[in-house]
């Protein structure tokens, strides 16, 4: 095990964690830890914007920019300069430094919460050391029943690259066509930790695994905090929910079969196996982080999950900013949001639709009207004098706004736009899911969502709210009549109603609230507890929710914690994610209808549904206000238990799937055992391929990215295209998956010229090799199966090619040859 490496990447991770700190702080500030769980990604994101768009001169120049310029920012933020005297007059706090010389002081500028910071540490330090025991015992990045050889391969040609795009080392001479962005991130940390990218490949796994448990944590705990529920509580909940919980699956088949012995083993007809619970949907991938990290991918759908919390975390700044603070609210929504959504782009493309979506719904169900983000002459032109007109006015306006939010993201992503993504064209109507497996997948969130607006909704159903109870009912009706053939609609269709429809019910009480308690409700950073400045006493029981005056501490109390909050707002953007992929999809020729499309959104569902499923637990278990339905010492008994067989259903599967996965049991290509851990990918290689293990290395010592033949990767998830794949020098024609981005054609022709290139005649071989300016061939046991020997006899023969490499005896053993361009017999 390599123990000075993991100490190593902790270091830095926590040292960039700690960088990260003053601008989380500035961009956080109502955060109850001052944003500190999300201190890593923004310090990773300042450096990556900075490559990213350096990179495309030069990606080394880039990355020393990125560090410089992310250093710049920091002391810029923690620190400003004063005509101070060097006295505290001035009435800092304890958090206040001065640092005088010659009449010339430093002064702290954001106010930082030093125990956000250690809990996020020693979140991020027990999620880090936990992935890296996941995978110290199968750490081999094989091909197998997974996209391992596609994300390495993907760290390797960015690590070889001069300038961005890199170029695709599964069709060579052109650029990548795939979201790069996340591997971006790996090379940057592999770079900067100067560690072997077959080591770095777990390392930065296990990172990405620590950032998004850290940002749940954080993310869950502020919300929950914002209302005086308990932050560390929800925060716990929150990185229980995105660490380790499952769905539902597994327990449903074991409740099935009646059967414990069900859960015992694996690998076997009809007993446990890991894989199952991510296939629960006919057609479909519904994987959740604990599966995905377990398999052991590094794959953009789960890179991206740290920053899509992020921009969910700035969205929920923006929506606790009160309407004062007009400029803070443009920067945010106007200035930091398109930034993000730009990111998401490139390190998965399918998640800039959710932050387009998110956009939308924090703009038009937040406390502020989103017409003050504009021009106030133009605010002022558009009528609002009866309901309907200001409620069409603020989605109008949320929903242009959040067009400005994503169209800048483009603008500013054009450079992976133009030349890395591919077209795809828009599918509609797929077949639906079956009622029974979207509860087996998200049953746990429905159960928590429901009861959390069943108790918030409840108390509205009287006199005053006739009108809008009918609307309710009517449109019940319709959508349970639409879900005779959407079963997706018909469940998360009302919830999504009843919870648009309670925001906008609350719009005026809420937003009076939040302008006299934005500022105080950061400060609740205790556990249950009160600090100077945390709104107490009411919170605990309730009282004042109704009272209409906003300048007494208890009103707003009552209000801020007897409302649905920005939690619910994730809800309504999950559930409407999982409504969507039912009627339209991405058509994808790598795998058909909308398997690709449910595969990459409920990754985003998944996350974000924990991170607000965690703090209306919270609510449920913690605050009993007589003026909530389903509240009183019998409820919250209830609630406590409830949480407890939630927490425990969805442990089931970690439980099991780690125990096989400890024992050996679930390994699909092991390249160790349990008493001889690494994080060394490379390992079962060197153990399961030993004839090509030297070929293998001896290409990855090679400068720059030459042009290689190889047998094509036509037949994928096995031991094909292993040069490109695992050294990141570009082949010719690597796996199949390149139909599936966007070359469709071109892939074939490659295919049958590669063909050529082993069996054709000497001049069209050398034809095909000048044009496509290949430097290597290579003959393994793949082209030695594929291949005729008196075939590839022929390259002995051929003019302008040479032996350049041989380990073992002929036959059987493994070729280099060297192609001089300068000598091929072609026409000049």
């Amino acid at each position: 095990m390599e123990y000075g490496l993991v100490l190593w990447w902790l270091v830095a991770y926590l040292a960039l964690l700690a960088t990260g700190v003053p601008l989380a702080a500035l961009l956080l500030p109502r955060f109850a830890d001052r944003g500190a769980g999300f201190a890593l990604p923004i310090a990773l994101a300042v450096v990556w914007f900075v490559v990213f768009l350096g990179g495309h001169l030069s990606l080394s120049i880039a990355m020393y920019a990125g560090f410089a310029v992310l250093f710049v920012a920091a002391g810029v933020a923690l620190y400003r300069p004063s005509d101070s005297d060097g006295d505290d007059s001035d009435g800092g706090g304890p958090d206040d430094v001065n640092a005088q010389e010659d009449g010339f002081s430093l002064e702290r500028r954001v106010d930082i919460d030093r125990r956000g910071v250690a809990e996020a540490a020693i979140v991020f330090t027990v999620a880090f050391l936990f992935m890296i025991a996941i995978r110290a015992v199968d750490a081999g990045v094989h091909p197998t029943m997974g996209e391992k050889f596609l994300d390495f391969g993907m760290l390797k040609t960015i690590l070889r690259a001069d300038t961005l795009p890199p170029e695709d080392f599964w069709f060579a001479g052109r650029p990548v066509r795939y979201y790069y962005g996340g591997h971006l991130v790996a090379a940057i940390l592999t770079r900067l930790t100067g560690t072997e990218p077959r080591f770095a490949y777990n390392l930065a796994l296990a990172g990405f695994y620590a950032m998004l448990v850290t940002a749940a944590y954080g993310l869950a705990g502020s919300i929950a905090a914002s209302r005086d529920l308990p932050r560390v509580g929800a925060g716990m909940f929150g990185a229980f929910f995105v660490g380790f919980a499952s769905n539902l699956a597994t327990v449903l088949e074991a409740l099935r079969r009646q059967s414990a012995t069900w859960l015992t083993a694996s690998g076997r007809e009809g007993e446990f196996w890991y894989w199952r619970a991510s296939r629960v949907i006919d057609g479909t991938i519904n994987e959740f982080p604990l599966f995905a990290w377990l398999n052991g991918d590094m794959h953009a759908h789960m890179m991206t999950t740290p920053f899509v919390l992020l921009t969910a975390g700035v969205l929920f700044e923006y929506y606790r900013t009160p309407a004062e603070e007009r400029r803070r609210r443009q920067a945010l929504v106007f200035g930091v949001v398109p930034l993000l959504a730009g990111m998401l782009v490139v390190v998965n493309t399918w998640s800039f639709a959710t932050a387009g979506g998110l956009t939308f719904l924090a703009l038009a169900l937040a406390p502020t009207d989103p017409l003050e983000l504009w021009p106030r002459d133009l605010a002022e032109s558009i009528p609002d004098h009866e309901r309907w007109q200001a409620e069409l006015r603020r989605h109008v306006t949320a929903l242009v706004s959040a067009g400005i939010v994503a169209s800048v993201g483009v603008f500013w992503s054009l450079p992976f736009w133009l030349a890395a993504s591919s077209g795809r064209e828009i599918g509609f109507f797929p077949e639906t899911s079956s009622f029974d497996g979207l509860l087996a997948v998200h049953g746990v969130f429905v159960a928590i969502f429901g009861l959390h607006l069943l108790r918030h909704g409840l108390p509205r159903l009287d006199s005053e709210h006739a009108d809008v109870t009918a609307v309710l009912l009517a449109l019940g009706v319709v959508l349970a009549w639409g879900g005779a053939s959407s079963p997706a609609l018909a469940l998360f269709g009302p919830m999504i109603l009843v919870a648009w429809i309670l925001f906008r019910l609350q719009g005026s009480h809420l937003a009076r609230a939040a302008s006299g308690a934005a500022d105080r409700a950061r400060n609740a950073v205790s556990d249950g507890g009160s600090s100077p400045g945390t709104i107490a006493g009411p919170l605990a029981t309730g009282a004042g929710g109704d009272s209409d005056d906003p300048s007494t501490a208890d009103s707003t109390a009552g209000r801020l914690r007897n409302v649905i909050g920005y939690e619910t707002i994730l809800l309504i953007a999950g559930a409407g994610i999982v409504v969507l992929v039912e009627f339209v999809y991405v058509k994808n020729k790598a795998a058909g209808g909308r398997f690709n499309t449910v595969f990459k959104m409920y990754a985003d569902v998944w996350v974000l549904w924990a991170v607000g499923a965690a703090a209306a637990l919270a609510g449920l278990v913690e605050n009993h206000s007589p003026d909530l339905a389903l509240s009183g010492p019998g409820w919250r008994t209830a609630m406590r238990i409830l949480a407890i067989g939630l927490v425990f259903s969805t442990s089931i599967y970690g439980i099991v799937a780690l125990s096989d996965h400890f024992t050996g049991e679930s390994y699909i290509n092991p390249n160790s055992h349990e008493d001889d851990p690494t994080l060394d990918g490379l390992r079962f290689v060197e153990e399961r391929h030993p004839d090509e293990y030297p070929a293998i290395q001896w290409f990855d010592s090679l400068e720059g990215q030459p042009n290689i033949v190889e047998a094509p990767g036509t037949d994928m998830y096995r031991w094909s295209s292993p040069v490109s794949s695992l050294t990141g020098v570009p082949s010719l024609a690597g796996w199949a998956h390149e139909r599936g981005y966007g070359r469709p054609n071109a892939y074939p022709a490659r295919v049958d010229d590669v063909d050529t290139i082993y069996t054709g005649s000497a001049q069209q071989r050398a034809f095909l090799l000048e044009s496509y300016d290949v430097e290597y061939i290579y003959v393994g046991p793949n082209e030695q199966l594929e291949y005729g020997a008196r075939d590839l006899a022929v390259l002995d023969d051929m003019t302008g090619v040479t032996l350049e490499k041989q380990w073992g005896q002929r036959p059987g053993a493994v070729l280099v040859y060297r192609v001089d361009q300068s000598e091929l017999p072609v026409p000049r």
